[in-house]
């Protein structure tokens, strides 16, 4: 069984970028990562999909976003980040 698609649009030296990449790696779970720190079709791209999105990383998991590395961080802490990953 194939497990929920994860996406997150980054930029270079973001530091909340490299944690939430970590973390994601630390699971095991793949991710498609977005560059968007020269802006472009990827940005315009993430900002269509999550309105108002201001800040990196903005992660999607199967099309719905949990915001940034702070809210997957405390879907983790609170139990809830594994069962949206099929873990």
């Amino acid at each position: 069984m194939a497990g929920p698609k994860v996406e997150m649009y980054t930029k270079w030296g973001c530091p909340y970028c490299v944690a939430a990449k970590r973390l994601f790696d630390a699971k095991g779970v793949a991710f498609e990562e977005y560059d968007i720190t020269m802006g472009g079709p990827k940005r315009a791209e993430m900002l269509e999909r999550v309105p108002g999105a201001w800040t990196v990383p903005q992660i999607l998991i199967d099309d719905v976003a949990y915001g940034g590395f702070d809210d997957v961080s405390a879907l983790d802490r609170q139990g809830k980040l594994d069962p949206l990953l099929g873990l």
